[in-house]
């Protein structure tokens, strides 16, 4: 167990001048021999005069770059995010692209991603921007005015494309870092984390710690070489550290050496994840269909209601099949019942008053696990007839609280759903082409919408 004092002390002691250089020289050499070609990286290299030549070519572009790039990185991984990368700067290649882009058409680009939140505040920050008339903001306290953008991706931008000398602190480089200085505090904790900035609202000596290392010539590619350090290298729990450029500089490596009871992994300290809360959501696919006879249902070119969730909330301004979301589990009868009070409410379906069930079937269930959540999901497809078509429907005034649309199936496929949206379709889509369910109810047994 390391006490707290040392902890304490740890960070209170910074790097000597002599450390700082060779760890910025190593760091930096290693770098521009092994860093990975990431379709967003940019890099200032020196020239055979000694003047820093940069690769990309203009400032106000690559910040955008720089902005997309660490947003999509946040919560996901490297190799996922290229192809998304590729695709929207294909689709809005600068800020100004961005700016006229509508939230539908950006979370449609996002779909697939997770943490939608991280999409919406892209197209708030640059609709922002450009409707201030100003350039791309290049300070640090500039950029934290930008809706989603807090320290570690202000720091990002902030060296990498304008090259002030700032730290830039995520994961990655807190781990490098704590290793680097034996630092076992909690890495998740906030103070922990802000005691690794050089931030002058908390004046103290131990906060700037990453502050200290930036190279003052080459910012933005220092800034980088601990981010790619971290998570090539200096990984959680299978450190290469025979590869490690600093591992001369490096004190965890160092007590591991000299004390068998301590390993490199035991800095910084592991953090129990907090428990997921569990809760259960019903999922009704609802078919509106042209004809009245089941067996005809195949050739009837249905479609399929979706409605917008509300523009705040969870998955916010995405579109999803209705549901209900429950605090508990429910029995099949209830579940059915919540549904049909949700259809009657939002969009006057109410049978058999304006409209025939055709079919009711079970479908199935799975679980989907969000950063907090682990949601149980039941499926259903519902078919409707509706009498008078669907004019007769949604034509009260209180139906513009929810946004909602009919789509073929050709169109749902195109549309950027949610992973677990897109789940529930594509066990409809089996269902229906197996025909059979172990879970299916006969007709004639059905319970009727309220």
């Amino acid at each position: 167990m390391i006490k707290q004092e040392e902890q304490i002390g740890d960070i209170e002691d910074l790097f000597s001048e002599e450390d700082t250089h060779k760890i910025r020289a190593s760091l930096l050499e290693w770098y521009d021999k092994n860093q990975r070609d990431l379709p967003w990286r940019t890099s200032t290299k020196k020239s055979e005069n000694g003047e820093n030549v940069q690769e990309e070519e203009e400032e106000e572009k690559r910040a955008y770059g720089v902005w997309v790039s660490e947003v999509m990185l946040q919560q996901t991984r490297v190799q996922t995010v290229i192809d998304y990368y590729n695709r929207w700067m294909l689709k809005w290649p600068t800020l100004q692209h961005l700016s006229q882009a509508s939230l539908e058409e950006v979370n449609e680009m996002w779909a697939g991603l997770g943490y939608y939140r991280r999409a919406r505040f892209l197209l708030e920050g640059a609709k922002m921007i450009v409707a201030e008339g100003s350039e791309f903001p290049n300070t640090v306290f500039a950029l934290r005015k930008v809706p989603g953008i807090g320290d570690y991706t202000a720091g990002a931008i902030a060296s990498i494309a304008f090259k002030q000398v700032v730290p830039v602190v995520d994961g990655n480089v807190v781990r490098v870092l704590a290793r680097l200085k034996a630092i076992s505090a909690n890495p998740k904790d906030k103070t922990t984390v802000k005691n690794f900035w050089n931030c002058e609202m908390i004046p103290s000596s131990y906060r700037k710690l990453a502050a200290q290392l930036v190279d003052p010539s080459r910012p933005g590619d220092f800034n980088q070489s601990l981010m790619e350090l971290g998570a090539t290298l200096c990984t959680p729990l299978n450190p290469n550290c025979t590869s490690c450029p600093v591992s001369s500089q490096c004190r965890a490596l160092h007590n591991s050496r000299n004390d068998e009871s301590v390993m490199v992994m035991d800095y910084p300290m592991k953090v129990v994840k907090a428990k997921q809360r569990n809760d259960f959501s019903t999922v009704s696919v609802v078919e509106i269909s042209r004809s009245q006879d089941r067996s005809q249902q195949a050739k009837s070119n249905s479609r399929v209601l979706l409605v917008k969730r509300p523009d705040e909330g969870l998955l916010a301004g995405l579109w999803e099949f209705p549901c209900v979301t429950l605090d508990e589990e429910a029995d099949l009868s209830m579940r059915r019942k919540l549904i049909d009070q949700l259809l009657k409410k939002s969009f006057k379906l109410n049978p058999p008053k304006n409209c025939n069930v055709i079919s009711r079937e079970l479908v199935g269930e799975f679980v989907h696990v969000f950063s907090h959540i682990r949601r149980k999901i039941y499926v259903e497809l519902l078919v409707l007839h509706l009498k008078g078509g669907k004019h007769v429907l949604f034509e009260e005034d209180d139906i513009n609280a929810m946004d909602w649309k009919l789509l073929d199936s050709e169109a749902v496929s195109r549309m950027g759903l949610t992973s677990s949206v897109r789940k529930v379709y594509s066990m409809v889509q089996k269902f229906k082409q197996d025909g059979t369910s172990n879970n299916s109810v006969p007709l004639r047994k059905r319970p009727k919408c309220s």
